[in-house]
């Protein structure tokens, strides 16, 4: 345990002092909210720490919309109040709260006596893994509920928990157990998968294995993208049945092969080119992934490309989305962490693979991509 002084970092120090001290003081933030250039600047500070203190309000807001179906009404066409209340089963009163929170946060907004929906409202109801995102968050919540507790107890045994575990448990895994993660992610997918297909040429390649890939969700739209390429799915046995009635149904029976196995535990099927891990390196803590990287390794040839794909700590713009969000989503999982481009970067070298690089996707808030040769 080690106490420091700011002198201790240099001026960089010395001036985070004296910046928070000056900040904390009641006096200059009258000043502050009463000069004409600073004022601008004291409101928007107090905006973004109001919305820091209610965000949880506005989150369980969202969840209302999302549980009651109201976007999706009113999609349809607007309709006033009372027509709302009758629809989504709520008194009057009730629906009138929740339409006027949700105009607020622009979800919603009113044409005189009706309620339409809004730009918001109409931008989450064209990505339906967001909306899935938002009902799957009540385990989340109820996690968080006592969030020191979770500190304390250093990640897991909540309901988050519950819902993972089977993908570390070693086995099949049972059918039952893995439908529900298993749905989710396959709703939550397209999101990433458009993003991960536009920031790369896979049709470079001749065979791709995605490792850990669910359903099949990234293998369908990697299908359709990119006609020429062989396709395979490795995950849980049971997980691989769903993904097998998944592809099927997308036309790819004949194109994609489905191999059953755990990935802490078993070999990797070798012959392909290219092995994909999509939103699978982040939920594993360091041993594990750094174990399935050396697996990944192992199954390529040389010359072989692995390609990740999934949100990244430490990206410009969306910081608060790594260590703040999944930071605490994985804590609640009981498995895995985000980490930054350079921390992957670091576990790919030390399994053994000769360079990586990552490449620009279009909303790295969600979705970054590393590509790296054996």
């Amino acid at each position: 345990m080690s106490t420091y002084k700011e002198s201790d970092f240099g001026w960089r120090g010395r001036w985070i002092g004296w910046r928070n001290r000056v900040l904390a003081s009641a006096g200059f933030q009258r000043f502050a909210a009463r000069f004409v250039l600073t004022r601008p600047v004291a409101r928007r500070r107090a905006r973004a720490l109001f919305d820091l203190v209610a965000g949880f309000t506005y989150s369980q807001i969202l969840a209302a919309c999302v549980e009651t179906r109201l976007l999706e009404l009113l999609a349809e066409a607007p309709l006033d109040t009372a027509t709302v209340a009758a629809r989504i089963g709520l008194p009057e009163p009730g629906a009138q709260c929740l339409l006027r929170a949700a105009a607020a946060l622009g979800l919603v907004e009113q044409l005189g006596e009706a309620w339409a929906l809004g730009s918001d409202g109409a931008a989450l109801l064209g990505n339906r893994g967001i909306a899935e995102m938002v009902a799957h968050h009540r385990l989340l919540y109820a996690d968080l509920a006592d969030p020191v507790a979770l500190l304390r107890r250093g990640g897991g045994g909540g309901a988050l928990s519950g819902m993972w575990r089977y993908a570390e448990a070693p086995g099949d895994g049972d059918a039952s157990a893995v439908g529900a993660y298993s749905a989710l992610m396959a709703a939550s997918q397209p999101m990433v998968a458009a993003q991960a297909i536009d920031a790369y040429p896979f049709h470079r390649h001749r065979r791709l294995i995605d490792v850990g890939g669910g359903e099949g969700a990234f293998l369908c739209a990697l299908g359709a993208r990119v006609p020429g390429l062989d396709l395979a799915l490795f995950d849980l046995p049971a997980v691989g049945a769903r993904a097998q009635v998944r592809l099927g149904a997308a036309g790819l029976d004949g194109r994609a092969t489905v191999h059953g196995g755990n990935f802490l535990a078993d070999p990797l099927p070798r012959g392909y080119d290219i092995v994909s891990l999509i939103r699978v390196l982040h939920d594993h803590d360091d041993g594990p992934a750094l174990a399935l990287l050396r697996a990944v390794h192992a199954a390529l040839p040389a010359g072989g490309t692995l390609f990740i794909a999934e949100p990244m700590a430490q990206t410009p713009g969306a910081e608060p989305a790594g260590h703040a969000y999944f930071g605490l989503y994985l804590l609640a999982m009981g498995s895995g962490r985000p980490r930054s481009p350079r921390e992957i970067g670091a576990m790919l070298q030390a399994a053994g693979f000769a360079r990586w690089r990552t490449r620009a996707t279009a909303v790295p808030l969600t979705t970054r991509v590393i590509v790296a040769t054996r």
